[in-house]
């Protein structure tokens, strides 16, 4: 992890793993945090996967970050979402 006020590098992305009830709107909810805390978040990088029974869809998102409160704030944002049910 990069230093704060370090330049961003691809050493400083950070993958987060959501899970949360394959609902309409989720991934929207998801991605609209991931802006708020990393405004090149790229969209277009979102990885989904539908849960066996397709009750929950899991979403890899990949953000830059330049600080570890960054990161832990990001966490915290979407831990408390109510779509959200799992960040790892």
């Amino acid at each position: 992890m990069s230093q704060p006020n370090t330049p961003t590098t691809p050493e400083t992305a950070d993958a987060r793993k959501d899970m949360g009830a394959n609902v309409d709107g989720f991934v929207s909810a998801v991605t609209h945090v991931a802006r708020q805390f990393d405004p090149t978040f790229d969209a277009t990088t979102v990885e989904l996967r539908d849960s066996k029974a397709g009750n929950y869809l899991g979403v890899t998102i990949t953000v830059t970050a330049t600080s570890r409160e960054q990161l832990d704030d990001l966490y915290r944002a979407l831990s408390t979402n109510p779509l959200v049910k799992v960040v790892l």
